[in-house]
């Protein structure tokens, strides 16, 4: 509708570039550089894939960690339903929608909360590398 409105219209067809996931040039682009560092210091890659996982793993141990530190203010909490049921909205609607107006400040911050917090594991992790 809103497409309409703007004078837009909409393709029957959408494109393989437009249908591929959203980090697949950020995908091809690690395979690229981890193919260089394979062909110019092969020595490298166990290194390179030791230090990939475990900022991977700092990753889930600081999502994680937030859960464990608020476990009543997670930022799902504030929507108006389980996201893990699915959603049923028209297209173009919200789909997880807050559930209410007064909680937008609260749910934004418990999203800051969670970066930082899981960021904040990462970098720790990071400079011990």
């Amino acid at each position: 509708m809103r497409g309409i409105l703007l004078g837009m219209t909409l393709k029957s067809h959408i494109p393989l570039w437009l249908r591929a996931p959203r980090n697949s040039l950020f995908v091809l682009l690690a395979v690229l550089l981890l193919a260089c560092i394979g062909w110019l210091a092969p020595v490298q890659l166990p290194v390179v894939l030791y230090k990939a996982a475990l900022i991977a793993l700092a990753a889930a141990l600081g999502y994680w960690l937030d859960r464990a530190l608020f476990p009543y203010a997670r930022p799902d909490s504030f929507l108006w339903r389980d996201w893990r049921k699915g959603t049923n909205e028209p297209e173009g609607d919200v789909d997880f929608p807050i559930a209410h107006a007064q909680y937008m400040s609260a749910y934004c911050a418990a999203q800051l909360r969670r970066a930082i917090v899981v960021g904040c594991v990462v970098l720790g992790v990071a400079t011990g590398l």
